[in-house]
């Protein structure tokens, strides 16, 4: 009997091209239609939970107001992001892996997803409370979720599987380095910052072409549990965070975020030091400050939380002109991913139930399908030559466009020359954290490590992981695992 384990495959058996690569056009381009085994490992963990969502499946939500103060239409046409502009918006607030009953206060990234009420259709950013995520490409994202969830055994959460996934994953250490400090367990929805996390394009009327980050920064300050507090509550108060959102609107007091952005001139990205679309890098701030272009505010809590917040449907495909995507992996495959899951969760015409109506008109010719109730009228197909809506490429003038070459290939990114999985994670330790902050992590990680199913060689692996973020953090570790 052979020792090798057995190779991946497709749902019918055929071998699997590769586990972590998604097909690109060159390894630094778009990624394609044709890479059936990606798109049937996206669609399969799209349908895998009836109803609650896969991830983000517990949260809250409510309704709000941007309204932008400065004048960026030398960045982008976007009508919403034009000076003096006030857009009606809906943000979801949600734990990551937990399910509908899990507790708010769990140790996890935060969703912060955002939909604006736009006149030129919805534009949604389907962020999270860290700008930075555990991997760079889609054909690990329901891997890294099931190592996250429970085993197919015994049904329980199994840590030695977490730490299993990230150490083997090396791109992770930023994001875990995130949740391992207080970051992981925020006080409250309202006392924490959101980002975009991806990179996405802007262009202007001229169709001039900019690189873009969005970073939503609390007007309540930042402010975090301990793991003590966290555990605390969970028993105490496992719905804190809603309670906490809704509480806070209805009493008045309306949480509001500064509207923050980082622009890269379109050509800086090609021979910038490490690659600017890896979700697992943030920009640092002394290339591309951040710069303020409005705020908004949350005044209005839901009506009913079924069909509003669990039925709000998301995705980072809802894109206005003067606004496209980037070659991000992550968040190309994310293009795909949302809205096919919107689709299986609740129906082909999720977009006409309330919360998700665009204001703008809706001049479509989808038809029929499960809860359709306002079909179109005639004609029902295009080209035509009776007066139906048509396609008007002005919208764009080709200035969500940009040329790429390369040979069709499984890669990861084309290295630049300080790509380093570790480096950005050892500033956070050596340059971010506070000695308080560096010892309660230390404490995070240690407690996260020390769960009784966690095994010696995983400690180990664990240790190593850690020291090669920084030796110091690396011993501490080491010295709460009792690890030689």
């Amino acid at each position: 009997m052979s020792d090798r384990v057995p190779f991946t495959t497709n749902d019918v058996g055929v071998p699997a091209p590769s586990d972590s690569h998604s097909q690109s056009v060159g390894p630094n381009g778009p990624l394609l239609m044709q890479d059936h085994y990606v798109i049937q490992k996206m669609a399969h963990f799209n349908r895998e939970r009836v109803p609650e969502r896969v991830v983000h499946a517990k949260g809250g939500g409510a309704y709000g107001e941007l309204e932008i103060t400065e004048d960026v239409s030398q960045y982008t046409k976007a009508d919403l992001f034009q000076k003096g502009k006030r857009t009606p918006l809906f943000l979801r607030f949600s734990t990551v892996a937990g399910e509908l009953g899990s507790a708010d206060t769990a140790r996890d990234p935060r969703g912060f997803a955002l939909k604006f009420y736009t006149e030129e259709g919805n534009y949604d950013i389907v962020g999270n409370n860290t700008p930075i995520f555990f991997i760079r490409d889609p054909s690990n994202f329901s891997d890294f979720i099931h190592s996250q969830k429970r085993r197919a055994d015994n049904h329980l959460r199994d840590n030695n599987m977490q730490w299993d996934f990230w150490t083997l994953k090396p791109e992770s250490a930023h994001q875990v380095s995130f949740l391992m400090t207080d970051r992981g367990t925020p006080r409250s929805w309202r006392h924490m910052h959101g980002f975009g996390s991806h990179t996405f394009m802007w262009y202007n009327a001229d169709g001039r072409k900019f690189w873009v980050k969005y970073h939503f920064k609390t007007e309540q300050g930042v402010e975090n549990f301990t793991a003590d507090e966290a555990k605390a509550l969970e028993a105490q108060d496992p719905d804190f965070h809603i309670r906490d959102l809704w509480t806070s609107i209805n009493k008045g007091d309306y949480p509001s975020w500064k509207v923050n952005v980082q622009v890269m001139p379109f050509e800086d990205a090609a021979d910038y030091r490490f690659n600017p679309f890896d979700l697992t890098k943030v920009w640092p701030h002394s290339d591309y400050p951040e710069i303020t272009i409005g705020r908004f505010t949350l005044n209005r809590n839901p009506e009913n939380y079924f069909a509003e917040v669990e039925q709000v449907a998301l995705e980072p495909s809802n894109l206005v002109p003067g606004i496209a995507m980037s070659p991000d992996k992550m968040l190309q495959g994310r293009l795909f991913s949302y809205p096919d899951t919107h689709r299986y969760r609740i129906g082909a015409n999720y977009n006409e139930l309330p919360v998700n109506r665009s204001v703008a008109p809706v001049h479509s010719y989808n038809r029929d399908g499960q809860g359709r109730h306002n079909n179109p009228a005639d004609p029902v197909y295009a080209p035509n030559t009776v007066g139906g809506a048509a396609a008007d490429p002005s919208f764009y003038n080709d200035g969500d466009s940009y040329n790429v070459t390369g040979e069709i290939v499984r890669s990861a990114y084309t290295l630049h020359k300080e790509d380093d999985d570790f480096a950005q994670p050892r500033a956070l330790w050596e340059k971010v954290l506070s000695d308080g902050e560096r010892a309660n992590m230390v404490s995070n990680i240690v407690g996260h490590a020390s769960a009784p199913e966690v095994t010696a060689d995983m400690k180990k692996r664990v240790v190593e992981y850690w020291t090669n973020v920084h030796p110091d953090l690396g011993a501490g570790v080491a010295k709460g695992l009792d690890v030689a």
